[in-house]
């Protein structure tokens, strides 16, 4: 199967943080910057995959700076790494006071989703990516080290289910 670039996975997606998605305190609620990461990071891996996807994990997710009603939020995605019929997205979250020009990075996370098969539902093998630059071999190597960690979360958590009973 051949590979594709990680430039063909490159998504973004811009939108201004709006009232209806604020808390009291007048910052966008985590939840929706939660949404937004899945759907930036679902275009990414559907444009690698050219099929049908799943969120399988979203790793840990750390809210650097709080985003401002009235803000510019977008989010850069793309696939990290492909691991057969899953792969590893990255997303980075950027908010932009367009009346001053401030940016702030407020946070990045890292999703892993599964291709599926449109008529059988099931998992099926996606061609691999390709890094090209430092950036993406650096974060492809990582990509790797990030998996290892997310089975190992995994088995721990099967075996202490197993245990309850």
């Amino acid at each position: 199967m051949e590979g594709r670039p990680v430039r063909e996975s490159l998504s973004e997606i811009a939108e201004f943080a709006l009232p209806i998605y604020a808390n009291p305190l007048g910052y966008l609620l985590g939840g929706r910057i939660m949404h937004l990461v899945d759907l930036a990071a679902a275009t990414a891996a559907m444009r690698h995959a050219r099929r049908s996807v799943v969120t399988a994990a979203v790793d840990s997710m750390t809210f650097l700076h709080p985003i401002r009603i009235g803000q510019l939020v977008t989010l850069k995605s793309s696939v990290n790494r492909v691991f057969r019929s899953s792969m590893e997205v990255g997303v980075k979250v950027i908010v932009e006071d367009l009346r001053t020009g401030g940016i702030l990075h407020t946070n990045s996370s890292y999703l892993t989703f599964v291709a599926l098969d449109d008529d059988t539902g099931r998992p099926v093998e996606i061609p691999p990516v390709l890094p090209e630059t430092a950036d993406e071999h650096r974060r492809y190597a990582q990509a790797q080290e990030r998996r290892a960690q997310r089975l190992e979360l995994k088995r721990k958590a099967l075996l202490h289910e197993k245990a309850k009973g």
